[in-house]
């Protein structure tokens, strides 16, 4: 490990945040190890939603009439506070 991050585990120690070093690395695993799978389940889940959208036959929106429905939606959300 660089020395700054030595540096970091051993003043968690230190403080008191944690018992040891090995208990440091413990849970820095396990937060890692957390991260890993929801990366990966979102990846997963980006997948099938990417499959979905492929074989989806129902007729798109243009993107302008998006762009007009969501203008006028912040239209009237800003003038419903008062804003113009």
């Amino acid at each position: 490990m660089p020395p700054e991050m030595v540096a970091i585990v051993r003043s968690a120690v230190a403080t008191g945040e944690y018992a040891s070093i090995s208990e440091v690395i413990r849970d820095a695993l396990r937060d890692w190890t957390h991260k890993r799978s929801a990366r990966q389940q979102a990846i997963t889940d980006l997948r099938q939603l990417w499959q979905e959208a492929i074989h989806d036959e129902t007729p798109g929106v243009l993107a302008d009439e998006v762009l007009d429905r969501l203008e006028r939606k912040y239209q009237a959300i800003t003038e419903a506070a008062g804003m113009t």
